[in-house]
């Protein structure tokens, strides 16, 4: 019995791959279905969350922070996140770039509040406007 030698040429084993271009072979749809919990019903999902959250609190797993703790928790990640000099550095920079950009507007809004007002467009709500639009 003798075997034919195997072919690394997509045409030998499917003769219609050589006429397929590659994007359609391998199409593959860009958004896939959502599977498991995601799937379910919104309110099975929150049936489901609810007994999760039940058993955490009979099990004594849950925990809810009081105003203390989340002070103290709080008070801890300043002190982390405070000791990476960069990162305070940019954050304190973006902090006065838009400080500054604010003023910026406010000063350009007060001066085209000051042109509007000398102006004197002398148009009441009476009479209607005679500016082509």
């Amino acid at each position: 019995m003798s075997r034919s030698p195997l072919s690394s040429s997509p045409s030998a084993s499917n003769p219609q791959a050589m006429n397929a271009s590659p994007s359609s072979r391998d199409a593959a749809p860009d958004r896939r279905e959502p599977r498991g919990f995601a799937a379910m019903d919104p309110e099975r999902q929150r049936e489901i969350a609810r007994k999760g959250g039940r058993a955490a609190h009979r099990s004594g797993n849950a925990h809810q922070f009081d105003s203390e703790e989340a002070r103290e928790a709080g008070r801890k990640g300043g002190e982390v996140v405070s000791q990476d000099r960069l990162h305070m550095a940019r954050i304190g920079a973006r902090g006065g770039e838009a400080r500054g950009a604010n003023r910026r507007q406010q000063a350009r809004d007060g001066a085209r509040a000051e042109d509007e007002s000398a102006s004197g467009s002398g148009e009441t709500d009476d009479m209607p406007s005679t500016r082509r639009h």
